[in-house]
């Protein structure tokens, strides 16, 4: 065999979970391996796919009906898998979860582009079908899709404040050209997937990011589709530049602008706290806009954030505390960690493998998984909560 599997915790036949992962280069066989791998306790009642988008997805869900016939399936392309093992690229993970004290509904919207808030509403609905104490809306969309934010929208229309909303946006490893989504037997590429998850018991989730605002707060004076032209008046890239004091070097050069702005995001006041967008993947020297995909409103503040290797890893401590708040003092089962892939690129390949020591470390011996993500979304308080550079956390209690 070439897969990890975890440990399967939780309360026999009630609730438990486990993962899997396999390394094996033949789609197919590596999702059997890792499926089989995870069911590790009776009366599976959802899959989430996490696969390389070096992977046939086509052969993933081939192999996946084999090794677990009839059970809810929904995944995505990523840009490194998190699981057994550490982070890894190339792999298949995969988590089950399962139990009679869980119940599941899944949907899926393709076409994402352009009907983002319907999107969101239609795998919503799913939620209608699920009756338990306990609820929470994971949805995975196409990352390279605009106007995500509009995509929680939707969702939060239809669940409303009571229902958590937490996932990620799918990636394809820094190339740009297309993610997959997964939802049963259907392979998607501009679209969203979604699983409502019901429990008996109660599940919590967290977000963490080590940005810390610098400066003065700037005014959003001209935006659009994720892209800030205008910020106090004056074209936005001279004073965010400005306000950082950035070197003079940086200013007209793509490449030492890129690796400038990687560790130096900007970041949006909202009720529940400071959100985060992502400057790095759409630099724009020669129109002087910034901008990677998040909504920046016009009108709205925004501050220059900064924050280094020592303070992104801080945010597992801070991701896991507030996804274990609601559990009531039990031990979570499991966890579901997604963190971004621009986080990745500053901490580097050793950096991440210390966030997923500090992951196990948060996990104490309970199986987890999840995949480096174009964007987060993490939403408990308010109706925003698509994130970037950011740690997102689900634990299930």
């Amino acid at each position: 065999m070439s897969g990890e599997a975890s440990a399967v915790l939780g309360e026999p036949g009630r609730r438990w979970m486990g993962v899997g992962r396999s390394d094996a280069e033949d789609s197919r066989t590596a999702a059997i391996e890792a499926v089989r791998q995870a069911m590790r306790g009776d009366d599976v009642k959802v899959l989430l796919v996490f696969a390389s988008v070096t992977h046939d997805a086509k052969s993933l869900l081939e192999g996946i009906s084999e090794a677990a016939p009839g059970v809810a399936v929904i995944g995505c392309s990523t840009h490194g898998e998190i699981g057994p093992g550490g982070p890894r690229d190339g792999t298949v993970v995969v988590t089950a979860i399962g139990g009679s004290g869980f119940s599941v509904e899944t949907a899926a919207s393709d076409g994402l582009n352009g009907r983002q808030r319907e999107a969101g509403a239609e795998v919503a609905q799913c939620a209608a079908g699920v009756a338990r104490p306990y609820r929470v809306l994971m949805m995975l969309t196409d990352g390279l899709a605009r106007d995500q934010e509009t995509v929680l929208r939707g969702a939060y229309g239809v669940v409303g404040a009571t229902v958590p909303l937490f996932g990620g946006a799918a990636g394809d490893g820094w190339r740009m050209t297309g993610t997959f989504q997964l939802h049963g037997q259907d392979v998607l590429t501009n679209g969203v997937v979604a699983v409502c998850i019901g429990s008996d018991a109660p599940m919590g989730v967290g977000i963490g990011h080590g940005w810390r605002p610098t400066g003065e707060p700037m005014i959003v004076t001209l935006s659009g589709e994720g892209r800030v032209y205008q910020l106090d008046d004056q074209p936005a890239l001279d004073v965010y530049l400005c306000r950082l004091g950035a070197p003079p070097e940086v200013y007209h050069d793509q490449m030492a602008l890129s690796r400038y702005v990687l560790n130096r995001p900007l970041g949006v006041q909202r009720r529940s706290g400071v959100e985060v967008r992502n400057m790095s993947t759409e630099v724009d020297v020669d129109g002087r806009s910034i901008g990677g995909g998040g909504e920046l409103v016009q009108g709205g503040l925004t501050w220059a954030m900064e924050g280094d290797e020592d303070s992104v890893l801080d945010a597992v401590e801070t991701a896991c505390r507030d996804a274990f708040a609601p559990l009531q003092g039990r031990p979570p089962i499991g966890m579901v960690t997604l963190s971004c892939a621009a986080c990745r690129a500053v901490l580097g390949d050793e950096g991440i493998v210390h966030e997923g020591e500090r992951l196990a470390q948060q996990a104490d011996g309970v199986p987890f998984a999840g995949f480096y993500t174009y964007g987060e979304i993490a939403r408990s308080r308010g109706i925003d909560g698509f994130h970037n550079q950011s740690l997102v956390v689900l634990a299930l209690g």
